[in-house]
């Protein structure tokens, strides 16, 4: 194994970076590019309709059934615009990652054939192959357990080729079985009551928004190495091996060069989260050579 990890740490260093292709506009014009933000809802769908999503998202309205189809309309025809051929509705499972279930926009005819279509009772929900859950012997395998609803708070997006609808996962009782109802809920908790204690200071107050400013901090691991690296496969971080050369015995050590490959994954990294809509930047850290940060550009 000792040998394996040299070999592939040579390996590594002969590596080439990828190369990325920087975009020819400003930052400003291409951000949010694969988000079907409120620009594009304005551009997309009829008057009436935006204005009702608009007070769902804002206010927390209920969304009304018979606006669906006229909204899935437009975010379709948004996606065709842009080479969409399947779609997904996007959530997070109590695994500590995403999850997907994958479809094109094709239904059948009737006469043989198809025809591409997105229907706002596709847009709304969907059954993400639940019926394969553990059940205990208490229902039928082909039954679903789970069902992903869509959070209109939250913007639809474009990866690829993919369609990407932001939603939550419950159980048919109502349950959550991710991690983001617990967080919907709980922000409409702190709502409520923060707004009850803002009218005691100004009565006019409707609504309290919770934000958090994040900062992540990440290593770059050559997937080579990772692999031969059980410890971090299995547990994500390093259980054996020894301190770094590197380590922080003295200032000198803490400023280092970015390689090249690094460069490349973090210059790619950006692009793509500005095209998604997320005002981030990264940058190396000066605290040690191989380690960085991903922070929103209105950071403090």
């Amino acid at each position: 194994m000792a040998n394996l990890r040299f070999e592939v740490v040579a390996d590594a260093f002969n590596k080439k970076p990828v190369d990325v292709i920087t975009p020819i506009e400003r930052p400003s014009e291409f951000f949010g590019k694969n988000v079907f933000n409120r620009a594009k809802m304005y551009k997309y769908l009829p008057r009436d309709v935006y204005e009702k999503l608009i007070d769902v998202i804002d206010n927390g309205a209920r969304l009304d059934r018979s606006i669906a189809d006229a909204v899935a309309k437009g975010i379709k025809q948004w996606a065709d615009e842009n080479g969409v051929t399947h779609y997904t509705h996007w959530f997070q499972p109590l695994t500590e990652g995403t999850a997907e279930k994958h479809d094109a926009f094709i239904e059948h005819d009737g006469k043989g054939g198809m025809i591409e279509e997105f229907s706002g009772k596709l847009l709304v929900q969907q059954e993400p192959d639940a019926s394969s859950f553990p059940n205990g012997g208490i229902r039928n395998t082909f039954e679903a357990r789970g069902y992903s609803a869509w959070d209109p708070t939250s913007p639809v997006f474009i990866i690829d080729d993919t369609l990407c609808i932001p939603t939550i996962f419950i159980s048919y009782t109502g349950e959550a079985l991710d991690y983001k109802a617990p967080l919907l809920r709980s922000l409409h908790a702190v709502n409520v009551a923060a707004t009850e204690v803002c009218h005691y200071f100004y009565p006019e107050v409707k609504k309290v928004i919770s934000n958090l400013g994040w900062e992540q901090e990440y290593f770059l691991v050559d997937e080579g190495l990772y692999s031969a690296r059980p410890d971090l496969m299995l547990t994500g971080r390093t259980l054996m091996g020894h301190d770094s050369a590197k380590n922080q015995q003295m200032d000198d050590h803490y400023f280092g060069a970015i390689p090249e490959r690094v460069q490349a994954f973090m210059k790619d990294l950006e692009i793509q989260a500005l095209e998604l809509g997320i005002p981030c930047k990264t940058r190396h850290n000066e605290v040690a050579p191989n380690q960085f940060e991903l922070a929103p550009i209105f950071e403090e």
